[in-house]
C-alpha cells in the first residue's frame, strides 16, 4: 500500500494510523481533544503523573495501577460514584501534583498504546496546539524524524461484524490541522488537507466542536464546562511526552503565542 513517506508532515487516522506511524520511526502527537489530550494536558499543568493504559478499565488496568501505585482515573460517571479524577479534565486539581494515575480510554488512551514504539509520542490538543508544534519542530530537528499527527476519532457504538468502529471527528481534526500548520517540512496531500480545514475554519472552531456530535454528547450528559474547557486554543504551556510509560511536561519552561 502506498503511504506518506514521502513527507516530513503526515496525518494518520486512530490506533491503526498511531501503528502505522510508530513502525516508520514517526514522532506521534496523538490528539483527542474530547477529551483524552485535553485531560493529559490540564494533568500535567498541575504536576500529575499520567500512565495510559489501553482499555476497558479492568482487573488488568486496576493491577496495574496497585503495581506502580497510582490511583485509576475513571470514566465520568464511574468518577461521581467512586471519587477521584475522571477523563474530565476539570477534575484534575493542583494537590495531585507528583501524585500518579492510570488513564483508560476508548481514543486517546488506546491510540498511545499503539504508538508507544514510536521515536516519540506527544499528546496534542487545542489548548496546547502552538506549545507542541514548537516542541516537535524542535525534537524533529534533533531526532531527525518525520511527525506523523494522530486524530483519535470516536467509536460508533454499534458496528456490525463487517464495520469499522472508527468514525472521524471534527473536533481533532480541526486540532490537528491547527497543530499541522505550525510544523515545518513538507506536507502530505493529506496533512495539507487538514490544514485547510483548520484554515477555512479558524474563526469559529470553537463554536463548531461545541455543536458537533461530539460536543452535542458531553452536553447532553452535562458536562458542558468539559466541552467549553477543551475548545480553546493555545492556553496551556504544557507539553505532555511518553516517557517510560508515563506522560511527562516538557513544555514548563516553553513559551506559546495566544490566539487572538
Amino acid at each position: 500500500m502506498f503511504d506518506q513517506s514521502p513527507f516530513a508532515c503526515k496525518l494518520e487516522w486512530g490506533q491503526r494510523g498511531a501503528r502505522e506511524a510508530a513502525e516508520r520511526g514517526d514522532l506521534i502527537i496523538v490528539v483527542d481533544v474530547l477529551s483524552f489530550s485535553s485531560t493529559v494536558t490540564t494533568a500535567a499543568e498541575y504536576g500529575a503523573v499520567i500512565y495510559p493504559y489501553p482499555p476497558p478499565v479492568n482487573e488488568h488496568a486496576r493491577r496495574f495501577a496497585e503495581e506502580i501505585g497510582a490511583r485509576m482515573v475513571w470514566g465520568r460517571a464511574e468518577s461521581e460514584k467512586f471519587g477521584g479524577p475522571s477523563l474530565s479534565p476539570l477534575t484534575f486539581l493542583p494537590s495531585d501534583e507528583g501524585h500518579k494515575f492510570v488513564m483508560c480510554s476508548l481514543n486517546g488512551a488506546a491510540c498511545t498504546w499503539a504508538a508507544t514504539k514510536a521515536t516519540a509520542v506527544i499528546a496534542g490538543c487545542l489548548r496546547n496546539a502552538s506549545a507542541v508544534a514548537a516542541y516537535a519542530n524542535e525534537q524533529s530537528a534533533i531526532l531527525g524524524a518525520d511527525v506523523t499527527v494522530v486524530p483519535c476519532g470516536e467509536q460508533w457504538n454499534d458496528p456490525t461484524e463487517q464495520e469499522n468502529r472508527l468514525r472521524p471527528g471534527i473536533e481533532d481534526y480541526l486540532a490537528a490541522g491547527l497543530i499541522l500548520s505550525k510544523l515545518n517540512g513538507s506536507k502530505s496531500p493529506e496533512a495539507q488537507v487538514c490544514v485547510g480545514a483548520y484554515e477555512y475554519s479558524r474563526l469559529n472552531v470553537a463554536e463548531l466542536i461545541y455543536d458537533s456530535g461530539s460536543g452535542r454528547e458531553l452536553r447532553q450528559r452535562g458536562y458542558e464546562a468539559d466541552v467549553t474547557h477543551c475548545i480553546q486554543t493555545d492556553r496551556s504551556l504544557a507539553v505532555p511526552v511518553l516517557e517510560e510509560g508515563r506522560f511527562m511536561d516538557k513544555g514548563k519552561n516553553r513559551s506559546a503565542a495566544r490566539s487572538e
